[in-house]
């Protein structure tokens, strides 16, 4: 399969993700951008990556911001299931009393991240 019908078949599979076409293009290829289901994200199907637009007086700080905070929000949440887990078949209460201390710690930063993200 020739690169061009590789692009072609990925931007499909995107679309049929649920992913939308943008009116953008990838600054690298000229690719239109993708924007995906799953967060929001813009994608590059020819480059296989994510796309961050940075818009005029705003920093590239500024912009990665909602994508940093997505990404700690998903990780944090991960973290909060693997106690839980660990929570559910332990036994000893010190290790009950350091599990129930992470998870109160994991549940703080999650609400701190998504007020930020508000």
């Amino acid at each position: 399969m020739s690169n061009k019908s590789k692009d072609v078949q990925d931007m499909a599979n995107l679309l049929k993700q649920g992913a939308t076409l943008t009116e953008y293009s990838c600054p690298a290829c000229a690719s239109p951008l993708f924007k995906l289901k799953s967060g929001g994200d813009l994608w590059c199907a020819k480059c296989q990556k994510r796309v961050i637009i940075v818009k005029e007086g705003e920093t590239q700080e500024e912009a990665t911001k909602p994508a940093v905070l997505s990404g700690l929000e998903s990780t944090v949440l991960a973290k909060i299931q693997e106690v839980e887990t660990k929570i559910k078949t332990e036994n000893d209460p010190a290790q009950l009393e350091k599990l129930s201390a992470t998870l109160t710690t994991l549940l703080e930063n999650l609400e701190r991240i998504r007020r930020m993200k508000r």
